[in-house]
């Protein structure tokens, strides 16, 4: 792999956001990192790479992420979009204004990025976005109705995008975690779960890893379970 990839990782400053950073770091990416907490900051400097503190839900904090990586490096090869979390309630009980941020959370935490970045791969003529979705995305629970609900959306906007941009090489997809260890651990959820265990961020990093990488070339327009078998549907 060339020297100088560069990977940028929205909400990287913790979880599985942090853990994709990790990863791509390991894999020689130079990595800049967007939280809203000082720990992206922290962890960049760890890395070798650009923090920046800000939100997602700010399109200006995501442009000075971009610009500085472009400033820094020349170039951007993969987007990997993590997010927060996002209201939780009974379905008819969501609020409008909780339903907004639903949205701001689970998928214009993707679209407002990749506008910025989708450019900046046609002109390399290549990319990769990768996106952290959930596993609830198709088989939805009414513990985790905004992201349920947001990530169908998401999954949706995906295709549309990929129909749009393969030919330019750039390729999107999803990952789709189940119940992973940077959550509280619950023995029922654990129990839920046919190999009966939390999964690992490492392994959720090691999935983008290799979405990331050339060896996923072909590979675009996916949703991809992450969940210890936790959903089986097609």
């Amino acid at each position: 792999m060339a020297a100088e990839k560069v990977a940028l990782v929205t909400a990287g400053g913790s979880g599985m956001g942090a853990g994709a950073a990790r990863r791509l770091a390991a894999d020689g990416f130079r990595i800049a990192i967007l939280s809203s907490s000082g720990k992206g900051e922290a962890l960049a400097a760890e890395l070798g790479g650009l923090g920046i503190t800000g939100s997602n839900k700010s399109n200006d904090d995501l442009k000075r992420l971009v610009d500085g990586a472009l400033a820094r490096w020349g170039r951007i090869d993969v987007l990997v979009n993590s997010a927060g979390h996002g209201p939780r309630a009974a379905i008819t009980e969501i609020t409008d204004e909780q339903w907004h941020t639903g949205l701001d959370t689970y998928l214009l935490n993707v679209i407002r990025p990749t506008r910025l970045v989708m450019p900046i791969m046609q002109t390399q003529k290549g990319g990769a976005i990768i996106n952290i979705s959930t596993a609830w995305a198709f088989e939805p629970s009414a513990m985790f109705p905004t992201s349920a609900v947001f990530r169908a959306g998401l999954a949706a906007f995906t295709k549309i995008f990929t129909d749009t941009h393969a030919a330019d090489n750039i390729r999107m997809n999803n990952v789709l975690p189940g119940w992973i260890d940077s959550l509280p651990q619950l023995d029922a959820r654990r129990d839920s779960v046919p190999m009966r265990r939390y999964g690992k961020v490492e392994e959720i990093a090691a999935t983008i890893s290799f979405l990331a990488s050339d060896g996923a070339a072909y590979i675009t327009g996916q949703n991809i379970r992450v969940d210890g078998g936790l959903t089986r549907s097609v």
